[in-house]
């Protein structure tokens, strides 16, 4: 009873400790940018994964070694004869007629032996290969881990700005229904005053019911944003979140261009250690193959014990036990696979050739992929003060045709057309905010500015 009670007990705790880990569903979080990507370098699905993969690549590497270090072997074998073999003697051994037999059994029905074995590898040119391997691995994994914590940081940068985007988004729109409502009400009236024309009216209606259009799916937009970025911290996509950084902060932040003014060191970046590492696997394959041909030396020394009987008196304190020892060792030449070895090893030469032609390739890209990140950053920067400029202009071309429609100088299509205009703008530069961040993220994913500052 004191047993179960005791599993029971250390059950609860190990659920309780569990469910403490998890964030609780409708967790209400605030961050700022650079607050929201800590918390997902942290939590986010992606890292928590990254990080398992170098605990196995470390238990991986141990499980390497620990073919080079003594191991120890234990046996215990039982055997009951039910049916003794027969042996037959030549009959003149017993006194017998010459070319006659008789049958003898030899032996006991029953016996038992224990064996204990300790082997050592002294030598082997595969294991020391193999050593040289699992260390290359674990930094593969290391460096998985650090491309996977820059995608995860660039993902919550694209994030948060989309959801940033998305409010600012909704807020302009609520705006713009507010004013075309009062400009429709006030039109209305006046046709029904019988001063103005149905088709003003009209051309208003259209532009309130598409812009009221436009308001929902950017409500519903938002919604959308706001789990997506969720989904990248981690955290139950219906957590309420607070972005603490606003629109028009961060892209002001991100027009700082002294990211650009950085040298390049190609062996930065990420891509670049990854396909290097890939050439130095084929290098060790290779190396591998070539270790076949040497000789292998092992030894071992072990102990055991056996005991005899007809009956099962294994455990009588007077049963007689008979020891035995060996030491030995095992010296394993290669001489002769009909070139069999020699075809693997020029399969794995020309794996290795082939791994630094691509090595080649993979450099030649990233150095474009930099060239194009710093083309689309620039030219990030220089759409949004266009978008501003044509903001500004598409602002005082809108408030001047309400003017004019209000003095009967413009007519309704003419303020519908300024109108759109000036909502396309507005809709221009949250877009190109938006890029500015997304480009600037990109290119210090490139550079890996996170960890080489």
């Amino acid at each position: 009873m004191r047993n179960n009670l005791w599993l029971i007990c250390l059950g609860w705790l190990f659920t309780t400790t569990i469910l403490a880990q998890q964030p609780p569903a409708n967790s209400s979080y605030s961050f700022t940018l650079d607050e929201a990507i800590e918390f997902a370098l942290e939590n986010s699905y992606q890292s928590i994964n990254a990080r398992r993969d170098v605990a196995k690549a470390l238990k991986r590497k141990w499980e390497t070694t620990a073919d080079g270090l003594p191991q120890i072997n234990a046996s215990i074998d039982y055997q009951n004869q039910l049916k003794q073999p027969v042996s037959l003697l030549p009959g003149e051994v017993t006194g017998g007629d010459p070319g006659t037999f008789v049958p003898v059994v030899f032996g006991t029905k029953q016996q038992a032996s224990a064996t204990a074995t300790l082997s050592q590898l002294i030598f082997d040119g595969s294991y020391l290969v193999g050593l040289q391997a699992a260390k290359s691995f674990l930094q593969y994994n290391n460096d998985v881990e650090e491309k996977t914590q820059l995608e995860v940081r660039k993902g919550v940068i694209n994030a948060y700005g989309s959801v940033l985007v998305a409010q600012e988004s909704v807020e302009i729109l609520k705006n713009n229904v507010s004013t075309l409502e009062k400009n429709y009400l006030e039109t209305k009236k006046i046709f029904e005053n019988g001063l103005a024309e149905e088709e003003d009216v009209e051309q208003l209606q259209i532009t309130l019911l598409q812009i009221t259009n436009q308001l929902s799916n950017a409500e519903r937009l938002e919604k959308i944003a706001m789990q997506m970025f969720n989904l990248t911290l981690g955290v139950p996509v219906d957590s309420n979140i607070v972005l603490s950084d606003d629109l028009d902060g961060l892209a002001l932040k991100n027009m700082d261009q002294s990211v650009i003014a950085k040298p390049f060191n190609i062996e930065n970046n990420i891509d670049y250690r990854l396909a290097h590492l890939l050439t130095e696997q084929t290098r060790l394959e290779l190396k591998l193959e070539k270790s076949r041909a040497l000789p292998s030396l092992s030894a071992f020394v072990n102990y055991g014990t056996q005991a005899n009987s007809n009956s099962f008196t294994f455990l009588d304190s007077d049963q007689r036990w008979f020891q035995s020892s060996i030491l030995g060792a095992s010296l394993n030449i290669p001489i002769f696979s009909s070139l069999k070895r020699s075809a693997r090893t020029q399969q794995a030469k020309i794996a290795d050739e082939q791994s630094r032609t691509d090595f080649l390739r993979i450099q030649r890209e990233i150095q474009l992929k930099y060239d194009t990140a710093i083309s689309d950053y620039k030219f990030s920067i220089e759409s949004y003060n266009t978008s501003k400029q044509n903001l500004t202009l598409a602002e005082r071309i809108e408030k001047k045709n309400q003017i004019k429609y209000t003095e009967g100088l413009a007519s309704s299509f003419e303020l519908r057309q300024a109108q759109l205009q000036l909502y396309s703008s507005q809709n221009e530069v949250l877009n190109t905010m938006l890029n500015i961040i997304n480009k600037k993220a990109e290119l210090e994913t490139i550079l890996n500015t996170p960890n080489n500052n």
